[in-house]
């Protein structure tokens, strides 16, 4: 057989754009060697629509066991009682959630996309926004956190079915238990979406969702450190909704309508080869070093922050308690859109997402914010010392905006000390 020289010459050109660029986008981190492996596997060669002991497929008596591994795992992680593995994306365990849980035109309440939510949260170009009504609550004008006293007012009006926490650009911790109680008043379901802060959660960094919440989504790829994909997981203690007698016999009968969302609701054949690097990286995620880790992402974040406000940039809340943080290039660049800084930025080799802020004055597609967070450049070794360092090229950067030269001399800067950190230093 010929090589394919045209894609894996593509392939060598990203391998290297990763090692020597400044990977800052808060969604994305590197794998290691073991769940790279794992996605390269023959596994990926098996169909096997169903789930362990009852698949429409024979031959899966190996891939029922992986499945099986990476449930157990993931339940003893996050300490859950019910988990599915086979959603593709977080934005796919959303939708099965949805579609469990909700009919078409019911209202659901999610955090406002230009305060920080996520696509799946209720966007009108999304099928969140299409099949059912959103309501979205905000943040507060004075300290860009969660305004719980908005999403009670909302919550008592509309009556939702489902109110979701999470979001996708938001820096602070979420207050379920404060949640619970909204959702109880209204009778709705509470349903967390902790796809970024998911590392902190399991390792007690961040408040854990249960008991509070009904259902759990999460990605696997951005604190968890895995391979590209969704899970959807509940506590042991849902409230039935259907006035079942036991709780026990309601959380038996959830988990049953969830995994039929998932298939055949919504999805065919699972990939079982990306399962079986779920499952290698729950194992690593229990172990004391992913915990060090996740100490180093957040303390690399806060240090972050403070270089920020340092250099005359607005953080979003004033801070962060995870991985990421939100800053409005307004206060020190009003005429900078978010757009312009990540296009010059990525010529730099240092490589962020322009984000709208709340209460933005300008468009999606130019934002006045930029998202910064730092997984990836943790697991690539970087400290505290290093993120004063980044700040400043990127300061440098912003502040020569037009200035070609300075810009190849940031590059360079950024080459040479991506130079002395491996791609995954975790192994």
């Amino acid at each position: 057989m010929q090589r394919d020289t045209a894609i894996f010459d593509l392939i060598g050109k990203e391998d290297r754009r990763q090692m020597e660029g400044i990977e800052l986008i808060a969604s994305e981190n590197f794998v290691s060697s073991q769940v790279m492996e794992a996605m390269g596997s023959c596994l990926t060669n098996k169909y096997a629509e169903g789930y362990p002991g009852k698949r429409y497929y024979g031959g899966c008596q190996f891939i029922d066991e992986v499945e099986t591994l990476a449930i157990e795992r993931v339940k003893e992680l996050f300490n859950a009682e019910y988990a599915n593995v086979q959603p593709h994306s977080g934005a796919q365990a959303n939708a099965a959630v949805m579609l469990a849980v909700l009919k078409p035109g019911d209202v659901f309440l999610g955090l406002d996309l230009s305060h920080g939510g996520h696509l799946t949260h209720g966007s009108f170009v999304n099928y969140s926004g299409i099949l059912y009504r959103p309501v979205a609550y905000e943040v507060t004008r004075e300290n860009g956190v969660v305004d719980y006293e908005m999403m009670g007012r909302l919550a008592e009006k509309e009556k939702p079915r489902l109110i979701i926490a999470g979001a996708s650009a938001y820096s602070r911790d979420w207050d379920y238990r404060r949640m619970r109680e909204i959702a109880d008043r209204a009778g709705a379901l509470l349903m967390a979406d902790i796809a970024h802060p998911a590392g902190f959660i399991a390792t007690g960094m961040l408040n854990h969702p249960f008991p509070w919440c009904h259902i759990v989504t999460s990605t696997t790829h951005k604190t968890l450190r895995g391979p590209r994909g969704g899970i959807i997981l509940m506590g042991s203690d849902f409230e039935n909704p259907w006035g079942l007698k036991t709780p026990k016999g309601a959380a038996k009968m959830m988990s049953q309508i969830l995994d039929s969302a998932v298939f055949p609701g919504t999805q065919g054949g699972p990939l079982e080869h990306v399962i079986a690097a779920k499952a290698v990286a729950f194992e690593e995620a229990l172990s004391e070093g992913y915990r060090k880790y996740m100490k180093q992402v957040r303390d690399n974040a806060k240090v972050m922050a403070q270089e920020f406000i340092g250099h005359g940039y607005k953080v979003i809340s004033g801070g962060t308690d995870n991985h990421s943080m939100l800053i409005d290039l307004r206060t020190k660049v009003p005429d900078l859109s978010g757009k312009v800084v990540e296009n010059t930025l990525v010529k730099a080799d240092i490589t962020i997402n322009k984000n709208m802020v709340p209460f933005d004055d300008r468009s999606p597609f130019q934002t006045s914010g930029i998202r910064v967070g730092t997984p990836a450049i943790t697991t690539r070794g970087m400290k505290e010392i290093d993120m004063k360092e980044v700040v400043g090229l990127i300061n440098e950067v912003i502040m020569n905006i037009s200035d070609d030269k300075v810009i190849a001399l940031v590059k360079q800067k950024v080459n040479d000390m991506m130079a002395k950190f491996p791609k995954f230093t975790w192994d």
